[in-house]
């Protein structure tokens, strides 16, 4: 008799960010179940559309915002998440785990979801090694340009100009964020054979169990830990590496078809606009990949963006400059700065740098300016696709146009995907998009959005 999922819901989550949110999605897309992504907490008759699909998720802004924030808009979401009795709830966080007390707080998000959803565990997945992430011994590690550094020491985000990774053992990054006990199920428990025992007593405990994965063989044992005691009472806080271990496991233990659904080669298209919000080196290569392959480069003022009084006069200026830029070329991109160390960025941490809130509504204006760009310009010159980089920046983008919901369409970049619009308007509905965060996608990945390119190597297959 051939074995199979159980039928329901399987996976619900809630993604601190968008660029996140669609990284999640990729994975059990690609893997060939069936993953909706609403932009917003959706009704009944929005679940009703998407009643047959085992894995639902919710794309949020959390990550950007501060703890009494969190306490006011999360229990409705968890309850909303609890109320589909998934086998597990997961709060997407991205795979650097860059975060504080302050803004963006894992432990804080961990708190009211495991009291909403009366878990009785908090497993922590965040290694994901096609993503170019390790968790070994409770340390995380990141690739970036060839190099591979831990994330204190990484030339990002070791410098992320809102939550700066100071730490590379999670569980003392954690334990800034919360009370909870914390524990590591590492590598060498699940060499030894005692990860059960350990998974087992943080179970009884309800701690929060960071687990290793460092490579295909500790992934695919993560999954088996996590799922084994998916009893409808787990809220797990972890990157897309959850979401990468439960396929690996649910395909080693033969419930899940290892044959992942065929892609056709990503086709091009005759116009795309990309919308950056990013500082990381990563899009900032992308950025310099674009222009060298012909895309117009626009910088968008920082300053008037984040201004009440000439953000209007700044999106008439850029839209102008996108329009006529779209004469003579096929790929246009609007930037609001390359990297930290770029002068728009010191510019705006004057202007606006005298606290954190003060700094993070500033950027959060920037990004509400790239959105109203992209609700004005998709209609206006029939755009079938647009990128936006940068996670907060994507939130925000996605907050200002009529979007409500997201399917994977293509795979793209790694974590990248080229997604299928939902929308509430005929210019939006069908609508493209690619949500890249900061670290993530090849240096090629804009012109190839444009241009398009064969399907990326699915691991999954």
């Amino acid at each position: 008799m051939t074995r199979s999922l159980p039928n329901g819901v399987l996976l619900a989550f809630y993604g601190d960010d968008f660029t996140g949110s669609t990284d999640a999605m990729e994975v059990t897309a690609l893997a060939g179940l069936k993953t909706v992504l609403f932009t917003a907490t959706p009704d009944d008759a929005a679940l009703e559309r998407f009643k047959d699909y085992p894995v639902v998720g919710i794309a949020g802004t959390a990550r950007s915002k501060g703890p009494d924030w969190m306490e006011a808009h999360l229990p409705a979401v968890f309850e909303r998440l609890a109320a589909l009795q998934p086998r597990l709830i997961q709060y997407k966080v991205c795979s650097t785990f860059d975060s504080s007390p302050e803004t963006g707080s894992i432990g804080k998000a961990i708190d009211i979801g495991c009291g909403v959803c009366e878990a009785t565990w908090a497993p922590s997945i965040v290694g994901a090694p096609h993503l170019g992430r390790w968790q070994v011994f409770g340390n995380l590690f990141a690739a970036t340009g060839g190099e591979h550094f831990r994330i204190d020491r990484h030339p990002s985000m070791s410098r992320h100009p809102v939550t700066p990774m100071t730490e590379g053992d999670l569980t003392r990054h954690l334990a800034k964020q919360t009370e909870r006990a914390i524990v590591s199920i590492d590598v060498a428990m699940m060499a030894s054979g005692h990860a059960d025992a350990a998974a087992d007593k943080a179970l009884s405990e309800g701690s929060v169990a960071f687990i290793d994965v460092v490579h295909d063989a500790s992934q695919e044992e993560a999954g088996r830990l996590v799922w084994q005691r998916a009893n409808g009472k787990v809220f797990s806080a972890s990157s897309s590496g959850l979401q990468y271990a439960l396929v690996a496991h649910w395909r080693a233990d033969g419930i899940l078809s290892s044959r992942a659904p065929a892609f056709p080669p990503v086709a091009p298209v005759e116009k795309l606009l990309v919308l950056s919000g990013s500082c990381s080196v990563v899009t900032a290569q992308q950025i310099e990949r674009a222009e060298k392959a012909g895309f117009a480069s626009i910088r968008l003022d920082v300053l008037a963006a984040a201004d009440p009084d000439r953000v209007a006069g700044e999106i008439e200026r850029i839209g102008r400059d996108v329009r006529a830029a779209f004469e003579d070329h096929d790929g246009v991109l609007v930037y609001a700065a390359r990297t930290v160390d770029d002068p728009a960025f010191a510019n705006l941490q004057k202007e606006y740098g005298s606290d954190r809130e003060t700094f993070t509504k500033a950027q959060d204006d920037i990004g509400l300016a790239l959105g109203r760009l992209a609700a004005d310009l998709v209609p206006r010159l029939d755009l079938r696709r647009i990128v936006v980089a940068g996670g907060d920046t994507a939130g925000r983008v996605l907050e200002t146009v009529p979007v409500t919901a997201l399917e994977v369409a293509h795979p793209l970049g790694k974590g990248a995907p080229i997604c299928r619009c939902h929308g509430s308007k005929p210019a939006f509905d069908g609508l493209q998009v690619v949500l890249k965060g900061g670290q993530l996608g090849g240096p090629d990945l804009f012109v190839e959005a444009l241009r398009g390119a064969e399907p990326a190597p699915n691991p999954r297959q």
